[in-house]
């Protein structure tokens, strides 16, 4: 069920009327004026008060983004207040205080109690027993005793609550599973990342599992549903995204996911497939890695036949494959460089990165890919960690020549080495047209070293669509924006109206690793909306060598608390 902004402003605006006109009765039932739940802050002090409960607690209220939750955690215990001490009641009522709060407080069946006053309870984990005074029928007042699974459940409802709070709107932490920013960021760097640098966002798929992003561990299982899904809102922050700044954001590209090869682009896959498919002589024995195994395309043109047809690729994966979608906040989370804000011009030649027609930024270890020759071994695995080269930039590619992921100092330093004979960049042909490279059209004929120009889209630019242009915006207007796009013979037909041109909704970015050979990033899935953004990378708290064992120099004590640049 998606829920729009107008019905959830609806909603947040009953939650405060009817929690504040409710607490007029609330505060009479306590022998407080009525009057003083209306007088906007006042009514909060008044209320503290009522509650019985220390004035430091108000301060969490002022805090930005907490304040909504301190009220929730006040209207809980308010209706605690009238002894009403079961999960299944405390939890609804919290959340739907527009009528819960009215209704405790102007309902003549409830009592409200002080503290002192409420009746004694012991309580269980699903209910609560009265606890008598020996032979007496009457409790004993304000006692209180809880079993051990209730207490337990109590405090972490209340420290669950706290981390999720921290997590959502203060900062997550995140590890570094790739080589894609090698040498900025290394495999094995744990990373804070701050939420409130470009605002936080309201989690869209609102009824999943705390602390656990978009699968269970150690299974295919979904961890979250799409029951109720709230609309893109952020909340304020320090900034916004700069160049150069080291963002985290949701994959566009992931909205489709083969679960068989979840580390792969599922738009990838079909390309490829396709390709396959109406070349089958020439592919007939190369191979692809499904999941963790080599396939040859062989195989699937035994099994489906080797003739193309018109979405032929889309058959073969959704018959070869589990096939998911998932909704935004819960695409695989990534982290680049942006290069490029909304509004730029964009151009990459021979392999240097321009920016509005002037060489970018480019970060003091950004690595780029080298063709090493050497004379008959080459470097072993414990020099190639004294340069710091990742295993995973390396691999071996003939008797003599192996393919390096490098830095330009490592480069100078690895070809000293009286094994080496060259080291050469290993750069691409202006000519090259890869089929991987966005948009994925003949008539673009880029590559990782040679791409653009393109102008980054902006809120409110518009620009020209035809047939030769389209294929570089249709995925913002159909998927990202949520427009219904058809191309049909006579042109281009937006929302059932034909159309030539386009006026963007969002801001969006331009994502590049800073292991520029080795990243799928922005020249693989293009734009990156606004809406994706996490936040930013702030600093590195821990550094595990992944390739080294615990006490053998694993932990990378230089790179710990090191802010990322």
């Amino acid at each position: 069920m998606n829920i729009s902004i107008p019905v959830l402003a609806v909603y947040t605006v009953l939650c405060f009327v009817g929690n504040f006109v409710g607490l007029a009765g609330v505060f009479k039932k306590a022998g407080v004026p009525a009057w003083k739940a209306l007088v906007p802050v006042y009514q909060l002090f008044v209320w503290i008060k009522v509650l019985q409960k220390p004035k430091w607690w108000l301060i969490f209220a002022f805090i930005p983004y907490f304040g909504i939750f301190v009220l929730m955690l006040m209207t809980w215990r308010t209706i605690r207040m009238f002894d009403k001490t079961r999960y299944i009641t405390l939890i609804p009522a919290t959340f739907f205080p527009f009528i819960s709060m009215p209704y405790y407080g102007f309902s003549k069946k409830e009592i409200f109690y002080k503290l002192e006053d409420l009746p004694a309870k012991h309580l269980g984990f699903w209910h609560s027993t009265p606890i008598k005074n020996g032979n007496k029928k009457e409790p004993l007042k304000g006692k209180i005793t809880k079993t051990k699974v209730r207490d337990w459940s109590d405090n972490l409802i209340y420290a669950g609550l706290a981390a999720y709070l921290l997590r959502t709107f203060l900062f997550e932490l995140y590890t570094i599973p790739t080589s894609s920013e090698e040498g900025t960021l290394m495999v094995g760097d744990y990373l804070v990342v701050s939420k409130v640098a470009y605002g936080p966002k309201i989690p869209q798929t609102a009824i999943a599992i705390p602390f656990i992003h978009n699968v269970i561990p150690k299974t295919q299982t979904r961890s979250y549903t799409e029951w109720i899904e709230l609309p893109y809102l952020r909340f304020w922050g320090f900034g916004d995204v700069q160049r150069n700044n080291a963002v985290v954001f949701n994959c566009p590209d992931g909205d489709t996911v083969a679960l068989e090869r979840s580390a792969e682009s599922y738009y990838a896959i079909l390309r490829q497939i396709k390709r396959a498919y109406q070349n089958p002589q020439q592919f007939a024995t190369q191979c692809y890695m499904g999941g963790d195994t080599p396939h040859q395309y062989g195989e699937l043109f035994n099994k489906y036949g080797a003739n193309y047809y018109p979405g032929k690729e889309y058959d073969v994966v959704k018959n070869e494959y589990h096939v998911i979608s998932r909704p935004e906040d819960k695409r695989e989370n990534y982290i680049k460089r942006c290069v490029a804000v909304a509004g730029d011009k964009l151009e990459i030649k021979n392999a240097v990165l321009y920016i509005n027609d002037k060489p970018a930024y480019e970060p003091p270890k950004m690595q780029m890919r080298y063709i090493v020759t050497f004379n008959g071994y080459d470097l072993n695995e414990e020099n190639r960690q004294r340069l710091d080269v990742n295993e995973e930039d390396h691999f071996q590619i003939a008797a003599n020549m192996a393919i390096y992921h490098l830095n330009k100092e490592q480069a100078k330093q690895l070809a000293t080495y009286p094994n080496i004979v060259s080291v050469v960049p290993d750069i691409e042909a202006d000519t090259i047209f890869d089929p991987d490279i966005f948009p994925f059209d003949e008539r673009y004929k880029w590559n990782k070293d040679f791409y653009g120009p393109i102008i980054i889209p902006k809120k409110g630019m518009t620009v020209e669509i035809n047939d030769s242009t389209i294929v570089l915006y249709s995925r913002i207007i159909k998927n990202y924006e949520y427009n219904d796009l058809e191309i049909k013979s006579d042109g281009i037909y937006i929302n059932g109206q034909k159309s030539d041109s386009y006026t963007f909704k969002m801001d969006y970015f331009w994502m590049m690793g800073d292991n520029r050979h080795n990243s799928a990033d922005s020249r693989f899935w293009g734009f990156v909306p606004e809406n994706h953004v996490v936040g930013k990378a702030s600093f590195v708290w821990l550094s595990l060598d992944k390739y080294k064992k615990m006490g053998k120099h694993k932990i990378r004590w230089n790179r710990m608390f090191r802010a990322i640049k």
